[in-house]
C-alpha cells in the first residue's frame, strides 16, 4: 500500500488556481419538489468527488462509515511509472470544436464557477433499466454512459470522425493511504474512443489502462513532479504538457450511494448532481452519481469555450437520446420472441 500524507496532485490544483482557473468541484441538489439544483463547490486542493460527496453529506447529518474502495488488484509500483515515460513525451494532439454559441463574455476567473451547466435526472426505473441492461451485458454503468457520452458530443466537432481522448478519474483508496478518507485519493487513466467503438471496446480500453498501472504511472508521475519550480509546472499546465495527454475533457462517476435509502436527513433528499472541474487544457467536464437509485448526468463547459448555457443543454439532450436509444434497443432484443423452431 502507497502511503502519502499529502497527495501529489494538489499542488497542481493550487498553480492553476494561480492561473485563474476555476478549481471547485460542482455539486448539487435538487429538493423534493424543486425544478432547479442548490448548487455547491469544494475545492479540488481539499478533496475529489467522492471525498467532497461525503463531505457534504456528512455536514447534514448522514453517516457514511466507509467510503468506496479500488477493485483492480495492480498493486503500487514506482515501476509503472517507468514503464509509462514514452506516453508522457509524445506529441499532443488537440481536436478541434465546430461553431458553437459563445454566450456573454465571460473570462475563466479562479472565483467564479463555469456558467454553461446542464443537467438530466433519471427516475428510479430508468436508473435500475440501465443497472440490469449493464449486468446483463456485463460492462459496466462507467462504459456504458462514456460510450454514449463520447458520442452524444460528436456533432459538435469540426471532424466527427475524430478519435476523441478523455481523461478518466481513479479513485486510488484502499490502496493509498491519507491523512483523512475524504481527502484527495484521485489519479487517472486516458482512454481514446473512435466513432465505431462499441460500449465492450471502451470497457476493455479502461480495464487495459488499469492492467498496465496506468492510474499508477499517473499517480507517481505528479509524486515524480514535486522537484518542479512552480514556473515549470506553470509551463507545462499551458502547453497541454501536464498529463499524459491532452484531453477534450473528463468523464467522472462517483458511484451507487444509498441504495437502501437509509440517509434520511431532510437536507440529504433529493437528487445529488456532480461534476469535475474544467480548465483550459480539459474544457469540457461531465459527471454522474447515483444517489438512493436516481442516476444523475452533468455537463459543465469552460468558459474558453463557451459561457451559453444551451451548449451543453444541447450535449446532456443528445447523451440521454443516445443512453435512451440504446437502452431500448437493448430491452426489445432480450424481450423479443424466439422463433426458432
Amino acid at each position: 500500500m502507497s502511503k502519502n500524507g499529502t497527495d501529489p496532485i494538489s499542488p497542481w490544483f493550487i498553480l492553476c488556481e494561480e492561473l485563474d482557473e476555476y478549481i471547485g468541484i460542482r455539486f448539487g441538489r435538487v429538493a423534493p419538489g424543486a425544478s432547479a439544483p442548490e448548487w455547491m463547490f469544494v475545492r479540488h486542493t481539499d478533496f475529489d468527488g467522492i471525498g467532497g460527496f461525503a463531505e457534504l453529506l456528512r455536514r447534514r447529518g448522514a453517516v457514511i462509515p466507509r467510503l468506496p474502495q479500488i477493485k483492480h488488484p495492480a498493486p503500487p509500483s514506482w515501476r509503472w511509472f517507468v514503464r509509462a515515460l514514452p506516453k508522457f513525451i509524445k506529441p499532443r494532439r488537440r481536436i478541434k470544436w465546430g461553431q458553437l454559441e459563445r454566450g456573454p463574455v465571460h473570462s475563466s476567473s479562479h472565483e467564479q464557477p463555469p456558467k454553461a451547466v446542464a443537467w438530466h435526472v433519471f427516475d428510479e426505473n430508468s436508473t435500475t433499466q440501465i443497472r440490469r441492461v449493464c449486468r446483463k451485458k456485463s460492462f459496466t454503468v462507467n462504459s456504458f454512459l462514456l460510450k454514449h457520452l463520447n458520442k452524444a458530443i460528436r456533432p459538435f466537432l469540426q471532424d466527427e470522425a475524430s478519435i476523441i481522448p478523455w481523461m478518466v478519474p481513479i479513485n486510488m483508496r484502499g490502496k493509498v493511504v491519507r491523512d483523512r478518507d475524504t481527502a484527495n485519493f484521485t489519479s487517472y487513466v486516458g482512454v481514446n474512443i473512435a466513432s465505431y467503438e462499441t460500449v465492450y471496446d471502451v470497457h476493455r480500453q479502461v480495464y487495459s489502462a488499469l492492467s498496465r498501472g496506468e492510474h499508477w504511472a499517473n499517480w507517481y508521475a505528479y509524486a515524480a513532479s514535486r522537484p518542479l519550480t512552480k514556473g515549470m509546472k506553470k509551463y507545462m499546465l499551458t502547453h497541454d504538457l501536464a498529463m499524459s495527454q491532452w484531453n477534450i475533457g473528463s468523464f467522472s462517476n462517483l458511484g451507487d450511494w444509498d441504495a437502501d435509502k437509509t440517509i434520511t436527513q431532510s437536507e440529504c433528499e433529493g437528487s445529488w448532481l456532480f461534476a469535475p472541474p474544467v480548465l483550459r487544457c480539459q474544457l469540457l467536464g461531465a459527471g454522474c452519481v447515483t444517489f438512493q437509485n436516481r442516476l444523475t448526468i452533468t455537463i459543465q463547459a469552460h468558459s474558453d469555450l463557451t459561457n451559453s448555457p444551451s451548449v451543453p443543454r444541447a450535449w446532456i439532450q443528445n447523451w440521454v437520446k443516445e443512453i435512451e436509444l440504446d437502452l431500448n434497443s437493448i430491452l426489445v432484443e432480450h424481450t423479443a420472441p424466439n422463433h426458432w423452431l
